[in-house]
């Protein structure tokens, strides 16, 4: 059992960061890193180590995502204000910290516009540091096109953020 809640601690944060970017939902996304922590639990025993662990870990939630949107039908939008926020650390520079916060939501906000693969693989490689290697063989495609998707979909989210400008 230590070792699965060393998986957690390790690996939850990352999961729930990629299903929130999926979901924009906090409460959903809390639920389904759960579910995937308990079905890796449940399935460790087919994981065969040909990817990185968090990269499996992903591929189960992004599955458990689109089977709740799938039994759901909706998209529902929650956003919150962090404690963190509220209550900053004195020390902090709160302007930088506004102001990295509104390039991270405007990023998450042109993110969450990218049609699939693009959105997939920027989230996969950018937040949950899944290497490129690794996406290609989750998508059963070739490393170059993994490449090729993850910077397409940069280069489209600092376009965007460039217009905006």
């Amino acid at each position: 059992m230590d070792d699965f809640d060393s998986i957690y601690r390790e690996y939850g944060r990352m999961v729930y960061l990629f299903l929130l970017s999926l979901s924009h939902n906090e409460s959903l996304s809390e639920d389904l890193t759960q579910e995937t922590m308990y079905r890796a639990i449940l399935n460790i025993g087919s994981f065969r180590g040909d990817c990185r662990l968090s990269a499996w870990l992903c591929q189960i939630a992004r599955n458990l995502y689109f089977d709740w949107q799938k039994k759901n039908r909706q998209r529902s939008v929650n956003i919150s204000i962090d404690e963190e926020f509220l209550f900053p650390d004195p020390d902090i520079n709160i302007e930088k910290e506004v102001e990295d916060r509104d390039t991270a939501n405007r990023i998450l906000q042109h993110l969450h516009k990218l049609e699939e693969p693009y959105k997939e693989v920027f989230i996969l490689h950018a937040l949950g540091s899944v290497p490129l290697t690794q996406i290609s063989r989750l998508f059963e495609k070739s490393d170059s096109w993994a490449r090729v998707t993850y910077y397409r979909a940069k280069a489209m989210i600092i376009r965007k953020l460039q217009e905006e400008s």
